[in-house]
């Protein structure tokens, strides 16, 4: 059973699921908790009853990245294994067959932010905080953190908060095209909710088949197929 990351299912039949992030006060994602959404996406890909979902960290904070107490304690071999489970985690939640929606409270650091970048949209409260803030602790990004900034909002940019850690109000972070929508903080999940549903009148298998149409021209860019 899962401690930390759980599926809400859809009631009276086919409609919008929940991956919903919920280690209190911060949600910030250790090993275990990357595992979790691995699990949680191997769940909700093949359901025939979800055509999207909605990744949620509650009413207060997205997540405030990796935790850095539990990486400080891990030893090399450790800390690659926790570098690569990250990376994993955010494969699984992009790699989902069906649209996902991030719905963004609080915070989105470090990998946090890399986490809801993974997510096909991002709806965010227009007082959240976000940042590559991995430098600010003496480390760099992992699980493929600044390739997936570059790609949401370009090397120059992605750079800049990657080299300073700087933070991002809302609003630079939707002119930056790290978000998609700004809502009032109490409206995030309904938002989310709201662009989720666009989607209910398409086959899965067709949006499966047009979200993997992006993969695949990503990778014939990288070798020139």
């Amino acid at each position: 059973m899962r401690e930390f990351v759980s599926s809400v299912l859809p009631e009276g039949g086919p409609g919008i699921a929940t991956l919903l992030l919920s280690r209190p006060p911060t949600n910030a994602l250790t090993r275990q908790v990357h595992r979790e959404i691995v699990e949680a996406t191997a769940e909700l890909g093949p359901r025939d009853d979800v055509f999207a979902v909605i990744v949620y960290g509650g009413h207060e904070i997205f997540s405030a990245g990796e935790d850095m107490p539990e990486l400080d304690t891990l030893t090399a071999d450790e800390a690659a294994v926790a570098a690569r489970v990250c990376a994993e985690a955010v494969e699984a939640l992009a790699a989902l067959p069906k649209p996902t929606v991030a719905a963004i409270t609080g915070y989105a650091l470090g990998a946090g932010l890399t986490l809801a970048l993974a997510a096909d949209w991002r709806v965010s409260g227009d007082n959240v905080k976000f940042g590559a803030t991995e430098i600010l602790a003496g480390r760099a990004p992992a699980g493929g953190a600044a390739t997936r900034l570059a790609g949401a909002i370009g090397q120059s940019k992605a750079r800049d908060l990657v080299f300073s850690g700087r933070f991002v109000d809302a609003r630079e972070a939707l002119k930056l095209g790290l978000v998609d929508e700004l809502v009032a903080p109490d409206t995030v999940y309904d938002a989310a909710l709201a662009w989720a549903g666009r989607f209910a009148d398409y086959p899965p298998e067709v949006l499966a088949a047009a979200k993997s149409s992006f993969a695949r021209d990503m990778w014939a860019g990288v070798d020139g197929r």
